[in-house]
């Protein structure tokens, strides 16, 4: 049995040891609790939007979480990035996973996109990033990981099909929604390629600073800018500040960081399940058992995926 030495009368494990430790049990925790947090966005989102319109919504949201995070920074006072560069990296990030994802799929959303088949939508950008990660990030997907990547795919659609009612024509909505995936797998290698190191804090503000001084003059030019402040809207702006916005998107970026991209954006495959899994249990949605079939089969490529990195 390894003894820890004892040192000025106090005894444990070292300090570096004991940070090792919790960030390796935060990595084992981090893939779950993201997908938990991510998957309930598009149901939230979509009923929040029902008191609100998509870039008015997006602005609150955003101005919000910056209001919360200044105090926080100017408390803690973190460690800045030490060149130009890297903050411009951190921008570029924020406005390709703020502005680019998260507000042309709330515009698809608020044009009668369904939350099932913006999240189907949003399950494909693993295989953009499988297809881009050799060239951008340097990184090589075997054979293994594109039979996991296909399987996913094919099990992410299998349950939306199954689950969802595709009644949405295919119109500026759905190429919102489309747009909005691209956004995200090019923040994902964007970040693998040009690895910043940066304070959670730091991080957080800049991307919703950037956030929001891109969405907030589309609102005002182009919403009505009203909004209906039910007890649904303030419990899902609410939701949507804390679960959706600073705890998944941290979880996203410490994932990023210390895996390959195209492991880390495989987890998308299994938000439309779980996305499914939160209709059924918090509205009664129909989980058929076609869907829970799909739902297995997205779960085992998921794990090829992983098996393979």
């Amino acid at each position: 049995m390894m003894r820890w030495r004892r040192m000025g009368g106090v005894s444990g494990p070292p300090a570096a040891t004991r940070g090792r430790f919790q960030a390796d049990l935060l990595a084992g925790l981090a893939p779950l609790i993201f997908l938990l947090l991510w998957s309930s966005g598009f149901g939230v989102a979509k009923a929040g939007l029902r008191h609100a319109e998509p870039l008015t919504f997006l602005s609150l949201r955003y101005g919000i979480i910056v209001l919360l995070f200044l105090p926080i920074f100017l408390i803690l006072r973190p460690r800045l990035p030490a060149t130009r560069k890297a903050w411009l990296h951190i921008a570029v990030v924020g406005f390709l996973i703020q502005s680019v994802y998260f507000g042309l799929a709330w515009i698809g959303l608020g044009l009668g996109v369904s939350a099932g088949v913006a999240a189907v939508i949003s399950s494909t950008q693993p295989l953009l990033v499988a297809l881009m990660a050799p060239r951008i990030a340097k990184e090589r997907v075997g054979a293994l990981r594109w039979v996991g990547l296909l399987l996913g795919a094919a099990g992410a659609v299998i349950v939306i099909a199954a689950s969802a009612s595709f009644s949405t024509d295919l119109d500026i909505g759905i190429l919102c929604c489309a747009v909005a995936t691209l956004g995200m797998a090019g923040g994902t290698l964007y970040q693998k390629r040009f690895v910043t190191e940066a304070h959670p804090v730091v991080v957080n503000l800049v991307h919703y600073a950037v956030g929001f001084v891109t969405i907030a003059p589309l609102a005002l030019g182009f919403d009505s800018m009203k909004i209906d402040w039910t007890p649904d809207f303030i419990l899902s702006l609410g939701w949507i500040v804390a679960a959706n916005s600073v705890l998944a998107i941290s979880l996203l970026l410490f994932m990023i960081n210390r895996s390959e991209a195209s492991r880390i954006s495989a987890l998308f495959f299994l938000v439309p399940p779980m996305a499914a899994l939160f209709g059924w249990l918090l509205l009664g949605e129909t989980l058929t058992l076609t869907a829970c079939a799909g739902m297995a089969i997205a779960v085992a490529g998921v794990w090829l995926v992983s098996r393979s990195a």
